[in-house]
């Protein structure tokens, strides 16, 4: 299995000087906000337009309705307009149009959350998999949220589900060099990439699953955190998150089970029904490794933030780990009342965990997608 370490307990933090002593700042996770489009039910989506998209055939209703999702958001709703015709350079036109105030949403959100100004950001890196522009929206959104002049900029393309985590690992160790704060964006709407009709039941698991969203998070160093708007105005505030660690690892011989094609007619994705089993038969080394290079075990995790890229993936992950069915409860939450939402999907359930941690909870990230690749993230939550 290969692998990679980004950032870790040594790297992960903002170097300060006191005389010739170097003092190490973490980065930590201050803000964090999701935006949605509107909701539909899973009944309605099938009884209003995949019914009829897949013949009403018995095995395809029986797959639509297996994927343990019952709401899902989507800027483009099938039983109002149906775009499994439309070509892909209309379907770029529209995901432009239709991010934008998503992720405005989100970002100020965020950076609400965090107390933090847009133009004090030093780096704001944007991951989506189900669109492309240029000016892209890491340029749009700098423009229209006035963000500094000498702002950095990345963007995570066509990476799929896990791109969040990689995309926090660049984050945080920009933290760490630069002492700056830092916003990741996940942004995915797939809803745009409805395909035409077809008797392939993998495809109607991937129309039955996926969901749009856009969420955001804004890290800071350690130590120059100010109160954020909740603060201020009396509540009490979420945990922060230090970042202690980001790893990724790839599976061998695993790299067709999850494709993610552009065709003519927007991007078709291909998912095998053996990632289940591959990710279970890897999910446990990474975690373990991960765990050992920090002195840590299993039990001392007291948060399990889990990708649910459907509920087979979950089981899997909660058994090999040894885990509660309680200790992926958010995840299974998210799942049927977000759908998967690709790579925003992970950070939508950070936020929602965020309120429920007390300092010192240790949280681990686990999020899956093409390679196949699983990353992990160690984090704690500290005030």
């Amino acid at each position: 299995m290969g692998s990679q370490r980004w950032g870790g307990t040594p790297v992960v933090g903002t170097r300060g000087h006191v005389g010739n002593q170097v003092i190490a700042r973490p980065a930590v996770i201050t803000g964090a906000a999701s935006a949605f489009p509107a909701a539909s039910t899973q009944r309605e989506l099938w009884d209003g337009y995949f019914c009829e998209h897949y013949d009403n055939r018995r095995a395809a209703r029986a797959a639509f309705f297996s994927v343990g999702v019952t709401t899902r958001h989507a800027v483009v709703n099938p039983t109002i307009e149906d775009v499994s015709s439309s070509s892909t350079g209309a379907r770029m036109e529209r995901y432009l149009a239709e991010a934008i105030p998503l992720a405005k949403e989100a970002v100020l959100g965020a950076l609400d959350g965090a107390g933090v100004r847009a133009d004090e950001i030093g780096l704001l890196v944007v991951a989506s998999c189900t669109g492309y522009a240029t000016p892209g929206l890491d340029i749009l959104l700098a423009r229209d949220l006035a963000m500094a002049d000498d702002l950095s900029r990345l963007l995570v393309g066509h990476v799929g589900c896990h791109a969040a985590l990689p995309g926090l690992a660049v984050a945080s160790d920009y933290v760490a060099l630069h002492g700056r704060p830092a916003v990741l964006l996940c942004i995915e709407l797939t809803s745009l990439h409805v395909q035409p009709p077809s008797r392939d039941l993998d495809q109607v698991v991937v129309h039955a699953l996926f969901g749009d969203a856009a969420s955001a998070i804004v890290l800071q160093p350690a130590g120059s955190v100010r109160p954020g708007v909740l603060d201020q105005v009396g509540f009490e505030p979420c945990p922060a998150l230090e970042v202690l660690d980001v790893q990724t690892a790839t599976v061998p011989g695993t790299c067709e089970q999850m494709t993610w094609e552009v065709t003519d007619l927007g991007f078709r994705m291909g998912l095998a029904r053996t990632v289940p089993d591959a990710i279970a038969g890897a999910v446990m080394p990474v975690v373990d490794r991960l765990l050992v290079q920090h002195n840590l075990r299993r039990d001392d995790v007291a948060v399990w933030a889990v990708h649910p890229g459907g509920p087979r993936i979950l089981d899997v992950v909660q058994q090999r780990l040894g885990l509660d069915h309680d200790a992926l409860a958010v995840s299974r939450s998210v799942l049927s009342r977000r759908g998967n939402c690709s790579s925003a999907t992970i950070l939508v359930i950070l936020d929602e965990l965020r309120r429920s941690l007390v300092a010192g909870d240790l949280v681990l990230a686990l999020a899956f997608g093409p390679g196949l690749t699983i990353n992990a993230s160690l984090m704690r939550a500290t005030r």
